[in-house]
């Protein structure tokens, strides 16, 4: 019987800094595990339109994106969960009036805030962006504007006790560190993903590994008996049934290999 294998983007398949880098061990481990007949899935926070042709290029076999707000297999839609606008325009109103820096994820787009704080965090994202070649030019008072998913900075002035209790009503609040905190519609993560493919495929539990290396891959690593954790990430080693070695020293490549997968 086949395996299936979800793996995490930044600091799983390519390197979490300028140079983004795809190491050579990665792509024949894919590769090979997919001779072997496994199945791989990309597990990503990001959205659709953020997978980059360089990880498709890969040659995975389904996509899980937005942290589970959208899911594609043979290259078909099987799910797309979108915010409302109303909903939408709702939260933008709420973020500006807790004074945070958003950006807000759309399966086609990103969208942007002009009047809330600019932040570090924030410059740097868009510099990446734009020299990845994503459009930057979407803000929320475009007729366009909606969201499956969203982030945001803190800064020093940001009413975070209105802003958790408000968004925690209708989203999982995922503190990823430094003041930056992602936002997913509840009911939706990297775990509810992976059950819905599984389910699609008849696929058992049994069978199925992810690989991650930060604190938003926690559902879909406790939502499977087989975990990895890449080399590097202490923070989330104590919930993995295995740790591999750093992504350029091979980690994805050795981590097949321990569990018989290449």
């Amino acid at each position: 019987m086949s395996s299936i294998i979800f793996f995490d983007i930044d600091g799983t398949i390519v390197t979490e800094d300028e140079r983004a880098i795809i190491p050579n061990s990665t792509r024949e481990a894919i590769a090979e595990t997919r001779r072997k007949g496994n199945l791989t899935f990309i597990n990503s926070g990001r959205t659709a339109f953020n997978i980059s042709p360089k990880v498709k290029g890969l040659g995975f076999d389904g996509y899980i994106c937005g942290c589970g707000t959208y899911i594609e297999y043979g290259g078909k839609v099987q799910l797309w969960r979108t915010v409302p606008k109303d909903e939408c325009i709702r939260v933008a109103r709420l973020l500006r009036e807790c004074n945070v820096t958003p950006v807000y994820e759309h399966t086609r787009g990103y969208f942007f805030d002009d009047k809330a704080p600019m932040t570090e965090g924030l410059r740097y994202f868009m510099e990446v962006f734009v020299d990845s070649g994503i459009d930057v030019s979407g803000r929320v008072e475009d007729s366009s504007f909606g969201f499956d998913k969203f982030v945001i900075w803190e800064n020093e002035h940001s009413d975070m006790e209105r802003f958790r209790t408000e968004i925690s009503k209708n989203y999982s609040i995922i503190d990823r560190g430094g003041g930056f905190f992602e936002n997913v519609p509840l009911g939706y993560s990297k775990a509810t993903g992976i059950e819905a493919i599984l389910k699609l495929l008849d696929i058992p539990m049994d069978r199925a590994y992810a690989i991650g290396d930060s604190m938003n891959d926690l559902p879909m690593l406790q939502a499977v008996p087989n975990s990895i954790a890449m080399g590097g990430a202490e923070n989330i080693y104590p919930y993995v049934s295995y740790i591999t070695t750093p992504i350029e020293e091979d980690g994805i490549a050795n981590a097949l290999k321990h569990f018989g997968l290449i």
